[in-house]
């Protein structure tokens, strides 16, 4: 299972930071759609999880896998995966010339300055990012916060391949 799991991992892992130096590390930025373009490419990252399981369940397990066995399987997938998105986040984060969050407190800002919100609520919402900003500059807090971008997302995927591939015994032969 270590195998599978470190192989399933690793992939995973390599796609989602691969994807993160594509869309992020040029400069350019699809504020608008980004949040879509990081959520998917993080689906597409952890679908391993089900190669993952079936994999094992069908070539080592006679078929066979339990529930339990099965989630921790992508648990672990998840796992690793992630640490090597939060590793490339800090990286690319701190190597690059570019102050990724300032230009996103930028573009919200103009979008809150356009949109028909109150004054004083486009200032309430400004003074929040601001705040978060100086938080976010703990790496601590950053490498906190960037685990919770991607592990609900291979938790979720983890329960959802363990419940399709669950299989208690093999039907017998007609």
């Amino acid at each position: 299972m270590k195998k599978t799991v470190l192989t399933y991992g690793i992939i995973g892992g390599i796609i989602v930071s691969a994807m993160m130096f594509i869309t992020l590390g040029g400069g350019e930025h699809d504020w608008d759609n980004g949040m879509w373009i990081g959520y998917t490419t993080m689906v597409i990252g952890l679908s391993t999880i089900f190669f993952a399981v079936k994999t094992y369940r069908d070539k080592h397990l006679g078929g066979v896998i339990k529930f339990g066995k099965a989630f921790l399987m992508g648990l672990y997938i998840t796992l690793i995966a992630s640490t090597m998105y939060v590793a490339s986040w800090m990286v690319l984060s701190s190597m690059s010339e570019q102050d990724i969050m300032q230009q996103y407190y930028d573009h919200t800002k103009a979008q809150l300055e356009s949109s028909d919100k109150p004054a004083a609520e486009v200032e309430a919402e400004l003074k929040e990012m601001q705040e978060f900003q100086e938080v976010y500059k703990n790496p601590a807090v950053k490498v906190g916060f960037t685990y919770m971008e991607i592990l609900p997302v291979g938790l979720l995927i983890s329960l959802l391949c363990a419940a399709i591939l669950q299989r208690k015994s093999r039907a017998p032969a007609m």
